[in-house]
């Protein structure tokens, strides 16, 4: 059930508002350090490039696995909050651990920590998003999440550049300072009222996949077609370094990035309300395309900020919508466990994706990270069009 506290003007509530200033906080404690990671992993602990990708490939793994369980165990108790108010503490504790390490092994033990944390609370916070608004404001409410979401992965970065650049803050006190927001994502969780999800007592104990619509299975296998050729933003972050671009130019075009993210997030969750999510998502799908090819056939700087900012469009279509995409097919009690594994989905086709990036990235050449990702972007685009139901499909009887 939605808030009680609703806003007649659009649909959101005070729950709404709360969640949307836990990513805030929470994407500026990340983003903070992630432009940074790589540059103290190989400047400061003298490590090489391949640790960097097995800290990450591990780190992305851990969280993506905890994506689909923690829904499943959020559904199994009926409880969202304290799940993701575990996963918010996880999270902010890791920060200072990476700050504090003084070899490899101690980065890879914090950042695994750091995305435990962030695959922990994921879930359940979006299961909270989803009752915190009514199902035409269902959307919205996705998408203003994603403005927080976004709005602090810009903020991070800006952050980061104004303590290197005009107070000459070490790499590591940055670490430790992006505690300080983590805990105020905690602190917005703390907030939050979880009202109760009425379920018969056979449902409580049969959460099970094999309840999942076939509807559903269908959009999980399209997500995936197109995740295997989403790769990391590590990827972009390298190509523009290697056509001239300083590391603060670096981390300032990606800071932008994420403010187009930001800003597109609730006009286009909200217009999936109205428009249907597929046509939106659909156009996520095209965006995308033309942004790798881009990035796969030019080394003009100027043009690459401009394609940043078309990734920066499909990034906070694709984040908000297609969660509520993957929403739209649950009643409430097994909503956590749908989204859950849909992010699971996201997360572990971009680790596939990553790793033959990787491969092509050092043994082939750079375009062809691009041109790979143009390929499956494309068909999981036609799959989308032809396969995924047009607007939702029913919800499971409770």
């Amino acid at each position: 059930m939605p808030n009680k506290r609703t806003k007649p003007s659009s649909g959101l509530t005070t729950n709404t508002w709360l969640l949307a200033f836990a990513s805030l906080f929470a994407d500026i404690s990340t983003e903070m350090l992630y432009p940074i990671l790589p540059v103290f992993l190989t400047q400061t602990l003298k490590s090489g490039g391949s640790v960097v990708g097995v800290i990450e490939g591990f780190a992305v793994a851990i969280q993506n696995i905890m994506q689909g369980f923690s829904g499943w165990i959020s559904d199994k108790l009926q409880r969202r909050k304290p799940i993701a108010l575990l996963g918010y503490a996880l999270a902010a504790l890791s920060k200072p651990l990476i700050g504090l390490s003084t070899a490899w092994q101690g980065v890879l033990a914090a950042r695994s920590l750091d995305r435990l944390g962030t695959g922990t609370r994921s879930a359940p916070r979006d299961a909270l998003i989803a009752a915190s608004a009514g199902e035409k404001s269902r959307g919205a409410a996705f998408g203003l999440e994603g403005i927080g979401d976004n709005l602090g992965a810009f903020l991070g970065p800006l952050l980061t550049i104004l303590l290197l650049a005009s107070f000459a803050t070490p790499i590591r006190t940055i670490f430790l300072i992006a505690f300080v927001p983590g805990v105020l994502a905690l602190l917005m969780i703390l907030l939050v009222k979880e009202g109760k999800t009425r379920v018969g007592a056979k449902t409580k104990l049969d959460i099970k996949i094999r309840r999942f619509p076939a509807d559903y299975w269908k959009y999980l296998g399209i997500t995936a077609l197109f995740g295997v050729g989403n790769s990391s933003n590590s990827f972009l972050i390298l190509q523009t370094q290697d056509i001239g671009a300083s590391l603060e130019l670096t981390i300032l075009i990606y800071a932008f990035f994420n403010l187009v993210a930001a800003l597109i997030s609730y006009p286009s969750g909200s217009l999936s309300d109205r428009f249907g999510r597929k046509n939106i998502l659909l156009i996520a799908f095209v965006i995308f395309v033309i942004t790798y090819l881009g990035f796969a056939f030019s080394s003009n700087l100027l043009l690459i900020g401009i394609l940043f900012i078309f990734y920066g469009l499909h990034q906070g279509i694709f984040r908000s919508v297609g969660k509520a995409f993957a929403s739209d097919f649950f009643p409430p009690h097994l909503r956590a466990s749908g989204i859950g594994w849909y992010s699971a989905t996201v997360g572990l086709s971009g680790l596939v994706a990553s790793i033959v990036a990787g491969q092509l990235w050092d043994l082939v050449n750079h375009e062809a990270v691009f041109v790979y990702g143009v390929v499956f972007s494309a068909l999981g685009g036609i799959a989308l069009l032809f396969f995924s139901p047009a607007r939702k499909a029913k919800k499971m009887a409770h």
